[in-house]
């Protein structure tokens, strides 16, 4: 557990000053807000959905008035109104173990934020060593995270709009090996950086590895404004919900998402 407690201790450390040590030429959040009702993307990947995938992976938020997408709308007005009145910008999902639905909630989540009029949204797959956000959302990727941080592909090149306004997915492919090494790098920091500073008004989502396995989501968990915490019903006990949240930042802890439940 000792590298566990390390992670923990500089994830906190770093939290206070979140982007200090990263280029600070970012835009203030006190710009003039841009009419986002309808986007145009010129350098953005654009890729069509399949509706059948779509149902068959339970992307409800994706498909016309399904009714089991309203929790996932009264989560986006809770949020929404925390974030603006706390003006967060950036939100991380996490699980204790694998098979929660941390991935799939995510995914709904950044879908139905992306409804509201002028608020574009971004989800960001770090959960390097089982990426599955492009999976299920059914989409072709040949770059990832790991190449812009390596320097290998700018952040336009690896960009995809899944063909809904407001909504924009970078994702990830799978890394084997050290991923916390890639995760706590000053290119990783100055790489969120630039994802949360050059459009202040988009909300950008963090799907983290399950908590449990390692130390991966300690490392970004201390450089987001928000944290929550997807429990499977009956599944995840009430001891492992105990040490996330230990674990997590108590600062941006936000709450939990029962998943899974009848």
């Amino acid at each position: 557990m000792e590298y566990v407690q390390e992670a923990i201790a500089k994830a906190r450390s770093q939290r206070h000053s979140k982007f200090d040590g990263a280029n600070a030429t970012g835009e203030s959040k006190e710009n003039k807000v841009q009419d986002l009702t309808k986007i145009t993307y010129s350098e953005t990947k654009i890729q069509k959905l399949n509706k059948l995938h779509l149902e068959r992976e339970r992307v409800i938020t994706a498909l016309s008035s399904d009714k089991r997408a309203e929790p996932y709308r009264q989560l986006r007005t809770i949020l929404l109104k925390t974030f603006r009145e706390k003006g967060y910008q950036s939100l991380a999902l996490v699980s204790a173990d694998k098979g929660a639905g941390k991935t799939l909630t995510a995914i709904n989540l950044a879908v139905e934020l992306s409804k509201e009029v002028n608020q574009t949204v971004l989800l960001v797959d770090l959960d390097l060593k089982s990426p599955s956000i492009a999976k299920t959302l059914g989409l072709e990727v040949g770059l990832g995270v790991r190449d812009i941080i390596e320097g290998n592909a700018e952040v336009c090149d690896v960009l995809i709009n899944p063909d809904l306004e407001r909504l924009v997915v970078l994702p990830a492919l799978k890394v084997e090996g050290n991923t916390s090494e890639i995760l706590s790098s000053p290119s990783m920091i100055d790489l969120m950086h630039e994802l949360e500073k050059k459009y202040p008004e988009r909300i950008v989502i963090y799907d983290l590895p399950p908590l449990l396995n390692d130390d991966d989501a300690i490392v970004i968990g201390g450089k987001v404004d928000a944290a929550l915490l997807v429990v499977e019903d009956g599944v995840t006990s009430k001891e492992g919900v105990e040490r996330c949240r230990v674990l997590l930042d108590s600062d941006n802890f936000i709450g939990t998402i029962l998943n899974k439940s009848e």
